[in-house]
């Protein structure tokens, strides 16, 4: 046993040393989250800020004025006033502008007669279906605002009262949605990278021989292999939470054991599938494309990263649920932004422990201390 424990340490201190003197190892798990994530946190942004908006003012009256205004003073817009539709329907086609609100003559009749008559049209660019949306919403919540102000509790008294709260990401910031969940894209890539060329590349030195020949076991070779990278992905992790953490200032309401927990369940995933695309694959070039095309694009569609799943059509949701990433998703987003919900960490935890059990169990039985 103490013999056993001995090659162990001797397989895991060669590794260790191998790791410290390739840089890129120590690139991919710290160079390349950086990287990943200052390009993706600051890239990707499912947000609508500062909207250009065409506002055609109709009439003089007091209320257009107003809201007018109020769209004007509203950071979420850049206004342009108009005299008639034509300049502004132009400056829409021509994508000068995202929407264009109009204000017709009679608003003021319009607001406080009893007929159906919309009182204001707004027109959005609907090319972008989801920034279209966005616009559509940020215009209505400023009309319902604007409206509440001027006509109800003013002049109507408080006779329609909607009360909206919004939980988990009151600012509705698309960022503290979509970093947690680039941690997991992150993680996968770096998971699998780490551990696919790591066999691989003892074939192409010709070191495999010299290791099939060594006394040390299936089982400690594969253990020598993953206990040093396991430790460099947790390390990763630690790394990229801190980012999300302190550069793009993602609360973090759950609880720091639950959310490393969760990643060191899905690190063994994806270095057992590192590991099993190494066994397979003999050339490190070979090894890094299957990884990549295996693990991150995949995971970066499919994960729930950035597509709803649910409006995905139902084979493809079926695929979702051979991805760890998915699991982990959904994870780190509640932990970040609701916190321990344990009727979702659970039932992801688990099928991630089944994930790491299926792929280093795949590892184990095609591994053989043999050279065919």
């Amino acid at each position: 046993m103490l013999t056993e424990g001995r090659r162990l340490w001797g397989l895991v201190r060669k590794e260790t040393l191998q790791i410290v003197r390739d840089p890129s190892s120590i690139a991919i798990a710290f160079v390349l989250p950086l990287i990943l994530l200052l390009i993706h946190g600051y890239g990707i942004s499912l947000d609508a800020e500062v909207v250009p908006v065409g506002v055609v003012l109709e009439s003089d009256a007091e209320e257009a004025r107003s809201f007018a205004a109020a769209l004007e003073a509203s950071s979420a817009f850049r206004t342009t006033l108009f005299r008639n539709r034509t300049p502004a329907t132009r400056a829409l086609l021509t994508g000068h502008l995202d929407a264009v609100v109009v204000l017709p003559p009679d608003l003021e009749r319009r607001l406080r007669g009893p007929g159906t008559d919309p009182a204001v049209q707004a027109v959005v660019d609907g090319v972008d279906a989801n920034h279209g949306r966005l616009v559509r919403g940020y215009l209505e919540r400023a009309w319902t605002q604007w409206v509440q102000e001027r006509i109800v509790g003013a002049e109507r008294g408080a006779t329609v009262n909607l009360a909206y709260r919004i939980w988990f990401n009151p600012e509705l910031r698309s960022r503290h949605y979509l970093v947690p969940g680039l941690i997991a894209i992150i993680m996968t890539l770096i998971g699998a990278m780490l551990t696919a060329l790591v066999v691989a590349r003892e074939w192409e030195r010709g070191t495999m021989e010299a290791l099939l020949v060594s006394p040390i076991s299936v089982n400690q070779f594969l253990l020598g292999k993953v206990l040093p990278y396991f430790l460099l992905g947790m390390a990763g992790m630690a790394f990229t939470t801190a980012i999300a953490l302190f550069l793009f200032q993602v609360p973090l309401r759950g609880s720091l054991p639950v959310l490393f927990g969760a990643g060191a369940l899905f690190l063994l995933a994806a270095l057992g599938m590192g590991l099993f695309i190494s066994t397979v694959a003999r050339s490190q070039f070979i090894a890094a494309q299957v990884a990549i095309l295996a693990t991150f694009l995949p995971a970066f569609i499919l994960s729930g990263f950035i597509f709803d799943i649910q409006s995905m059509p139902w084979p493809v949701q079926a695929l979702t649920y051979l991805l760890a990433a998915r699991y982990f998703v959904s994870i780190l987003q509640t932990v970040f932004l609701a916190g321990d919900v344990w009727a979702v960490i659970l039932p992801n935890a688990a099928a991630l422990l089944g994930m790491a059990v299926l792929f280093l169990g795949l590892t184990r039985a095609r591994t053989r201390k043999r050279l065919e």
